[in-house]
């Protein structure tokens, strides 16, 4: 278990930032099974979907940017979940663009690739894997979406959200697995024991000319159009 407990440059845990968060949360004076539970949904809630600057961005980055995505989020959740004792690992994927749009919009959801690399956190506690892909979207950005969407309530695909019950989706944490986008996993790239590891294999497939692009500019748009989506005006 030490290997899936280690920090490293992504899961930079020591940093003041994280170590501060830990400390006015109280998480350590929690059991183990409520301090992932409040993790999970600070992670969740208080980090707001949206586009970072990179896949590859620490722990620390993704905390005082104060929004993320499935990659960046893991991160966070990874790092905060190790900083407290509990073991975790990081699972890789591809997903397909289609869920991403409404998100995504016009030429750039055109330009776009069709698969998009994709994570999420898997949580040792009480002897078993824990499955957290449910932490990519707020639930004040869900609701939206759900006003939007009143008769997604089966299979609904789009805005950052692939699941086959929109209207109650399985985002909670007890003891279960958690998912938002899993429908939408086209491949699969297996197990690593750190961020650092899957991205050193596996990154997003771009130009080095729209990754600057997307990175200085058009995720700058993305997150102008979330944010009106969360507000209901998207």
């Amino acid at each position: 278990m030490n290997n899936y407990l280690k920090e490293t440059p992504l899961l930079n845990y020591h940093d003041s930032s994280v170590q501060a968060l830990i400390k006015t949360k109280k998480w350590l004076q929690m059991q183990p099974v409520d301090r992932v539970q409040a993790i999970y949904n600070y992670v969740r809630d208080d980090i707001k979907f949206g586009y970072n600057s990179s896949d590859t961005i620490t722990a620390a980055q993704v905390l005082k940017d104060g929004y993320g995505q499935c990659n960046t989020k893991a991160t966070l959740l990874m790092a905060l979940l190790r900083a407290v004792g509990i073991p975790n690992r990081i699972h890789g994927f591809t997903i397909d663009k289609a869920l991403q749009k409404g998100a995504i919009t016009g030429i750039w959801y055109t330009l776009s690739p069709k698969n998009i690399l994709h994570s999420w956190v898997e949580v040792y506690i009480n002897e078993n894997w824990y499955f957290l892909e449910g932490v990519i979207l707020d639930k004040e950005y869900i609701t939206k979406i759900q006003q939007k969407n009143k008769e997604g309530t089966t299979v609904f695909c789009g805005y950052g959200a692939f699941t086959d019950n929109l209207a109650d989706p399985p985002i909670e944490w007890k003891l279960n697995h958690t998912f938002i986008q899993h429908k939408g996993i086209n491949q699969d790239f297996g197990l690593f024991d750190t961020p650092d590891a899957f991205y050193a294999k596996h990154q997003q497939q771009m130009g080095i000319f729209k990754r600057f692009i997307f990175s200085n500019m058009v995720r700058k748009f993305l997150n102008r159009n979330v944010q009106k989506i969360r507000k209901g005006r998207g």
